[in-house]
């Protein structure tokens, strides 16, 4: 079962796409974190995506959300698919051990071996605000990031 609305956020220690290592409390006291699970890169429900994530990045930095996506993917896969689709925020892989993140915040299938696609926004506290997950198979739309970012985060001026 996914972590529910107003719970600490566990913390995390993964490799981006670049091998440099982040943790989800570097960010508390400084800015909200907008963690978007995805099950696999290069796929093409993944890639959609993700790529309306980049072509609306300037909606999460309206808010000062840093917007991190994490994947099962090996941090290689990540950075050749963040090359090929020009993604200008930070992948993470959780490949090993594999999908630990992911099944820390309850989204982890265990029958298919990947994440299932799952959004939690986070605030600068720590806390989880607002989450949504969708059934496989099944696109996130732009449009419950800006509900979720509208109801939880104020605008950064």
């Amino acid at each position: 079962m996914a972590l529910e609305n107003d719970t600490q956020a566990p913390d995390f220690d993964l490799p981006n796409q670049y091998g440099e290592h982040v943790r989800l409390s570097d960010f508390r006291g400084r800015k909200p974190v907008a963690l978007v699970f995805f099950p696999l890169a290069f796929s093409s429900t993944c890639t959609g995506e993700l790529c309306v994530l980049r072509d609306n990045l300037a909606e999460f930095q309206r808010h000062g959300v840093e917007l991190i996506g994490i994947s099962v993917d090996s941090k290689a896969a990540l950075r050749a698919w963040a090359e090929q689709e020009g993604y200008d925020f930070t992948l993470l892989a959780d490949f090993w051990p594999h999908g630990a993140v992911a099944k820390e915040y309850g989204v982890f299938l265990e029958e298919k071996g990947f994440a299932n696609r799952a959004t939690f926004v986070i605030d600068a506290k720590g806390i989880i605000r607002a989450s949504f997950i969708t059934a496989p198979g099944q696109a996130r739309s732009i449009e419950e990031y800006r509900a979720a970012l509208d109801d939880v985060l104020p605008v950064s001026v």
